[in-house]
């Protein structure tokens, strides 16, 4: 429990991987935290008690002063990997707001986590971290790098590739870059580090490598977690593959975000090694091995402590397996309409009910039916009530497990299948109309999930491009209003 009088942490970036995780570590360790992303929702769903939660975002200069208030360390969290193309420049943009703010909050020390630096590195991602460390130490406020390469647990990127890749693949074509090595750090001796280095004066204004204890390839680490979850693969050398082109087939294998994944891969034809004899000598480790990172990275999960919203983490709702992946596949499709929130939320909890499923109630019976067949539990339960929906209830084979009047509701699937679904209605306000999005969230299990997840992705498609404009029609038509003419959908 953290004192009134106990220095002031804001996280930024804290509904990110690492954020995720420091937020409630600095808590347990007596900071006083503030934790900032650019959505509050997001951070709210959390869940953490005692937490200053404010919404901030560096692309919006105006939204950081408030962020910034009386705080004695910045975590400084934040890239934008996934924002596609110009990332690269919205991160010396971010960084360069975010040290004007700081200074005029009067923060103490900015501690920002960069990533491991070889020497002229053609990587874009690799050169942006650089880069972004550079822009905050132009500012006024002292700053403190933590160089990481590889973290090892659950979710982050770089671990979750090469999971879903041992996970998918029983035989891998394997480009040059699998020989590259690394010093991959599990995420505790991570979070250990960066709070290390905050309270420490005499780092200040430096910056320090950080690694695990071991310097192994990719294959390497291919090959152990491979072993440890008692996966056998093969692996065929194909030197042409390189960086750039294993990019473009990680989109099939991988549930990891796309933009993310081409990211870290472009950088994975150099050697990232830390050289950490000087941030050891500070702050003494009994440094986790890869192997051990591994199995707590696994621990975490087989026992639900997996830090995320559910959108990552909805594996954890079901006995946990190593294969289902932590990031999701994904269809959907969003439509606008005039139709107020209230009349879209008692279309979408009657889904599934008395009014059917609103759009090609055939393949809906058909799937039903499959599912009867092979034992699932379609045909044989029935809803608590025909439109009134909360958490635990039963809908056909999907479960309830978060239901937010007029904003969202959330299934997850609970039919047979290699790997676990959810399904989710979320209704926007944007103004004068409002949004209705469907979405399909599957974690696919083993290669088998995968290929499920291809098969029907033209008839989800097809699903909730209608789903979503049918429930949009209904609700204009049933509102106690005048009724107004759809946007039409979107995909």
């Amino acid at each position: 429990m953290s004192s009134d009088k106990a220095p002031r942490a804001l996280v930024f970036g804290a509904s990110g991987y690492i954020g995720t995780n420091l937020t409630p570590r600095l808590q347990s360790t007596g900071w006083r935290v503030r934790a900032a992303a650019r959505h509050r929702a997001v951070l709210a769903a959390r869940g953490w008690q005692g937490v200053d939660i404010v919404a901030a975002d560096a692309l919006r200069p105006e939204t950081l002063d408030a962020a910034l208030a009386e705080v004695d360390v910045a975590f400084y969290l934040v890239h934008s990997m996934a924002a596609g193309q110009n990332f690269a420049e919205l991160d010396i943009e971010a960084a360069r707001n975010f040290a004007a703010a700081a200074a005029r909050a009067g923060v103490g020390r900015i501690v920002y986590l960069g990533g491991l630096i070889p020497e002229n590195p053609s990587s874009l991602h690799l050169q942006s971290r650089a880069a972004t460390g550079d822009t905050l130490r132009h500012g006024r406020i002292p700053v403190t790098e933590i160089r990481a390469g590889m973290i090892v647990g659950p979710g982050s990127a770089a671990y979750e590739i090469i999971r879903d890749l041992v996970n998918y693949l029983p035989i891998m074509i394997t480009p040059r870059w699998v020989q590259s090595r690394s010093t991959p750090i599990a995420l505790d001796d991570l979070l250990d580090y960066l709070i290390g280095v905050a309270r420490m004066p005499e780092t200040q204004g430096k910056i320090y490598d950080v690694g695990g204890p071991e310097t192994l390839s990719y294959e390497d680490l291919m090959r152990q977690y491979g072993e440890l979850v008692g996966k056998n693969f093969r692996l065929l050398s194909l030197p042409i593959l390189t960086p750039r082109l294993s990019s473009y087939w990680l989109k099939l294998v991988t549930a990891v975000p796309t933009n993310i994944a081409r990211a870290l891969i472009d950088g994975l034809e150099h050697d990232v090694i830390a050289d950490d004899d000087e941030i050891r000598r500070l702050i003494p480790l009994q440094l986790k091995d890869f192997r051990q990172s591994i199995q707590a990275a696994l621990d975490v999960e087989q026992n639900n402590a997996v830090c995320a919203h559910w959108a990552e983490g909805s594996i954890v709702c079901r006995n946990f397996h190593p294969e289902y992946s932590y990031y999701a596949k994904k269809a959907g499709s969003e439509v606008d309409t005039f139709a107020s929130s209230g009349a879209l939320w008692r279309q979408v909890t009657a889904f599934g009910g008395k009014e059917g499923y609103y759009y090609a109630n055939t393949l809906w019976f058909l799937r039903r039916l499959l599912n009867w067949l092979s034992g699932g539990p379609s045909f044989s339960r029935r809803r608590r009530h025909p439109t009134d929906v909360r958490v635990g209830d039963v809908i056909d084979a999907w479960r309830v497990i978060a239901a937010e009047p007029g904003k969202r509701l959330t299934l997850l699937m609970e039919m047979r299948g290699p790997g676990s679904g959810v399904l989710e209605f979320v209704i926007s306000d944007r103004g004068e109309h409002r949004t209705l999005s469907t979405t399909a969230y599957w974690h696919p299990a083993g290669p088998a999930g995968l290929l499920y997840w291809y098969a029907l992705l033209p008839v989800h498609t097809f699903l909730f491009r209608g789903l979503a404009d049918a429930i949009a029609r209904r609700a204009e038509k049933h509102q106690d209003v005048a009724t107004p003419v759809s946007l039409g959908g979107q995909q």
